[in-house]
């Protein structure tokens, strides 16, 4: 998916990683202090049989950690209970945090087997934990006690944080109930992490090949596409031009192709990901059926009452009056949106009379009628998006809001030879944190582009501030032979969302890791990144660096128009595509049985709704919808429509004050940005933009 992220991993997280065999080892770099610039992950050292003992003596530390709590003979107080807990297993958060950003963007067979042989002893830690009656009892004291101790902000929402993963981890429940989720949590970790790797294998088993002797069919692509795909067919050892399930390689493909045969091919198999080879259809039921039981054995209906109760919308019923209001504003505008394309595609001569405009048909036939109606292409706007000059722009733009800049730095390991590492330095000298840059696809790395942490910020107990270590992964269009890597709009926009993301851990300040950054709440993160997006059409941030490749010529003003323009007329069909995702999510965690129908026919009558173009039989979405089943999205993906009406409120304040306004964004640095969760987001909110958000703004936006 496009606006994808990987939260930083907590306690919390570790219920969905784990630990197996340990032979001692020494040297190793996973458990030596870094000699790198910064203490940054020694890439360079680390090998595949570093993990497992590392891990090995990581979890026995933690549990060392954890044991030094229950036996401490003090009465419980927030410093030797809370604090002692959010610092405990230091060392495996660090070995865990990089393996497992490792896992998505530079992942192998060996690392997968990796992954499953640890799942069940790192769940097991994490029960233990948490059903520890010993501990629970010392975190009750504290909490119930709270009013004695002299807590700050940042040390009540700690205290808040901690009881509360206490009683949603079960330590409140009977024997036979802890029992019990621990079977749950154990099984769920599990089938996540196996749900994932068929995701990848899916994805990675589909090519499509056309041999040279059928050059025809690529003749009419732009030469960029055709570079890459012969490149892609030479890289595999094989003739002609190869198309992947790749989203740098598939999107292009069904964009400028004529050739419905072939594309109907395609889509298909990216619509059918993971049914039958590699099959995620059975997992996807007994995920949604675990989740249910262990909403239930805390009382709850579903699961996503469950989870909605830690989220700023609070409850179902407000998710579902939110996703209906969106729905109910904008369906009548994506219909007759489609019915213009299929008029279009007619008229035009694209087809014949009895043309179908089908889901395979779309990218095609929207882009032949933007070209006509706004005289726009993507191959035009690509001109001026040449990746090296809009990181510089991006780069650019950080500095111009924050005041920050970016330096390469050579003498930081990488991971992969596409990686850059720079150093992030605040206008004093001072160092803010080391982003990683990585932005090709490969078959290593997992689709989609995200933001994770090799090191979230926190300070230690002496006062230290340990800075944090980010990393931006995209799968952008390649370089070719002859042509740099030109990106289309929408990986523009990816690349501004996910460098939101990064400028959230970046920025973070305060005591706690797991409050710092972007661990906050679900529905809350993807304003930071969603927000950035707003830059993307304002003519003054792209004369920075939106220049052709070729001549130098900077992007015209009438380009720009015409880019939001086409991105308006589309944006009612792109609200009902995301509101659709939403409403299957929000189905598969509500039932209160389990799924008893077929996952195709579920998630069609979740969808019906949103229905704006043919259904095909045969497909979903669901058992690659890795968002939901694989990563942290469950019961939350509306948050991506939650947080639009957020940026469309706060981007407002910038549109109003200047778009390079220093006060505005130094306010939004410090009321959102820098704080994490160590306040309640709508408090954060509302003390920058001075009012709570309305749905309104992001309707209008919509709508225009």
């Amino acid at each position: 998916m496009k606006k994808s992220i990987i939260i930083p991993l907590t306690i919390m997280a570790f219920a969905a990683t784990a630990c197996h065999r340990g032979d001692s080892t020494e040297n190793n770099p996973l458990l030596t202090t870094p000699t790198t610039p910064y203490g940054t992950p020694q890439f360079d050292k680390i090998k595949i049989e570093h993990y497992e003992p590392a891990f090995n003596v990581a979890l026995a530390e933690a549990r060392s950690d954890i044991e030094a709590i229950v036996r401490n003979p003090e009465p419980p107080t927030f410093d030797n209970t809370i604090v002692a807990l959010e610092r405990s297993g230091s060392r495996l958060n660090t070995v865990a945090t990089i393996f497992f950003a490792l896992q998505g963007a530079e992942t192998s067979d060996e690392m997968e087997a990796i992954a499953e042989r640890l799942q069940p002893q790192l769940v097991e830690y994490t029960n233990d934990i948490y059903l520890n009656p010993v501990i629970f009892e010392r975190v009750k004291s504290v909490y119930d006690n709270r009013a004695a101790y002299d807590l700050d902000t940042q040390d009540s929402m700690l205290l808040d944080k901690t009881y509360k993963s206490f009683i949603r981890g079960g330590a409140g429940l009977d024997e036979a109930g802890k029992e019990r989720y621990r079977a749950i949590t154990s099984e769920l970790s599990t089938l996540s992490l196996k749900f994932e790797q068929n995701v990848l294998a899916a994805t990675n088993a589909f090519t499509l090949n056309i041999p040279t002797a059928d050059s025809a069919k690529v003749a009419e692509l732009p030469a960029f596409v055709r570079e890459s795909m012969a490149d892609e067919a030479a890289a595999r050892g094989e003739e002609g031009w190869t198309i992947t399930l790749q989203m740098a390689s598939y999107a292009p493909f069904m964009t400028y192709s004529s050739d419905r045969e072939l594309k109907e091919k395609l889509w298909r198999a990216s619509n059918t990901r993971a049914i039958g080879d590699h099959d995620n259809c059975g997992i996807a039921k007994r995920i949604a059926e675990l989740r249910l039981e262990l909403a239930e054995l805390f009382g709850y209906p579903n699961y996503a009452a469950y989870v909605l109760e830690e989220k700023m919308a609070g409850n179902v019923a407000t998710v579902n009056a939110f996703i209906d209001e969106l729905l109910t504003a904008t369906k009548d505008r994506a219909l007759d949106e489609v019915a213009t394309l299929q008029r279009y595609a007619i008229e035009s001569g694209l087809y014949g009379a009895d043309f179908q405009l089908m889901p395979w048909d779309w990218s095609y036939v929207s882009e032949k009628y933007k070209n006509d109606r706004y005289a726009i292409s993507n191959e035009e706007v690509k001109q001026y998006l040449e990746l090296e000059s809009v990181k510089k722009g991006i780069f650019n733009l950080a500095e111009k809001l924050y005041g920050i800049t970016f330096v390469a730095n050579k003498e930081i390991p990488v991971y992969h030879p596409d990686v850059v590492a720079y150093e992030v330095h605040e206008a004093d000298g001072s160092l803010t944190g080391i982003i990683y840059m990585d932005f090709f696809p490969r078959a290593t790395k997992r689709g989609g582009a995200w933001m994770t942490n090799y090191r979230p910020m926190y300070t230690e107990a002496d006062g230290t501030e340990v800075r944090p270590i980010v990393t931006l992964c995209g799968n952008f269009t390649k370089p070719t032979s002859s042509t740099p890597s030109l990106l289309t709009f929408d990986e523009f926009e990816t690349f501004l969302h996910e460098f939101g993301h990064c400028l959230h851990g970046l920025f973070a300040e305060g005591k706690y890791a797991s409050l710092t950054g972007t661990g906050v709440y679900q529905d809350f993160v993807e304003l930071p990144s969603q927000i950035m997006e707003n830059w993307a059409t304002e003519k003054e941030f792209l004369d920075l660096f939106a220049v052709n490749y070729k001549t130098g010529e900077k992007m015209p003003q009438e380009l720009i128009d015409k880019i939001v323009a086409a991105k308006n007329y589309l944006a009612a069909y792109g609200n009902v595509r995301q509101l659709s995702f939403a409403m299957n999510d929000m189905a598969w965690h509500t039932i209160t049985e389990p799924v008893a129908v077929s996952v195709e026919e579920f998630e069609r009558t979740a969808t019906e709704p949103t229905r704006i173009t043919p259904y095909i039989s045969g497909t979903a979405m669901s058992p690659a919808f890795s968002h939901i089943f694989g990563g942290g999205y469950a019961a939350g993906y509306y948050g991506y429509k939650w947080a639009e009406v957020l940026e469309a409120d706060a981007f407002s304040l910038f549109e109003e004050k200047g778009i390079f306004n220093s006060d505005v964004a130094g306010s939004f640095r410090e009321n959102i940005l820098s704080k994490g969760g160590s306040e309640h987001p709508m408090t954060l909110y509302v003390r920058f933009r001075g009012h709570k958000p309305e749905t309104k703004a992001l309707i209008d936006k919509i709508l225009k």
